[in-house]
């Protein structure tokens, strides 16, 4: 399996050179969330993980209700990456989940029909290479990520991964700097780095 991590502005530092010296080979960014927002550090992100050579991939965190606001965070997060002017060598994932109780909030009930096709709504309007990230109990109770037939990003943190997808995020305190550590399975695309 590949290393990587995955950061946002809300990781205050990020030691990158001692990530490379680790041996991190892949790095996915957060570049936007809901509607309209933005990760301010998504661009400086990229950059510096290009820079200590590795992979990059974006995230955006979700805050949808319907599908139409699916289509909506969808079109939020392909301005965000168009705007940076990056490349991205991995699928851009879509952060579908409730780890701050915003949907619960606002009274969404997580209807596994609605959410896979909020999930699908998504990956047709954003129209790049994607995949859907969320915890092991969404993937497992919620959606339909079979049928999805896209890339799967499984934080179920432990010594296991129970789904096996594309990406597996087993920690959020990675060798202890607070950073999520994450395992790529897709050994194929680090090849021309070996």
């Amino acid at each position: 399996m590949i290393l990587g991590i995955d950061v946002s502005e809300n990781n205050s530092y990020i030691p990158w050179d001692t990530l490379e010296a680790e041996g991190v080979k892949f790095c996915y960014v957060r570049c936007s969330y809901g509607k309209h927002g933005r990760d301010e550090n998504f661009k400086a992100n990229v950059d510096a993980a290009h820079a200590h050579g590795m992979l990059v991939g974006a995230y955006h965190y979700d805050y949808s209700l319907s599908i139409e606001d699916a289509r909506e965070n969808a079109r939020n997060c392909k301005a965000a990456i168009e705007e940076a002017g990056v490349l991205l060598e991995l699928p851009v994932f879509y952060d579908m989940e409730d780890a701050d109780h915003w949907k619960e909030e606002r009274g969404f009930t997580p209807d596994p029909g609605l959410v896979t096709s909020m999930c699908s709504v998504f990956g047709e309007t954003i129209g790049l290479n994607w995949g859907v990230y969320a915890s092991y109990s969404w993937l497992s109770d919620v959606i339909d990520w079979k049928g999805l037939g896209c890339p799967i990003w499984n934080a179920e943190w432990g010594p296991c991964d129970d789904i096996k997808g594309y990406v597996w995020q087993w920690t959020n305190n990675y060798n202890g700097y607070n950073i999520d550590g994450n395992y790529m399975y897709d050994k194929n695309l680090f090849h021309s780095q070996e």
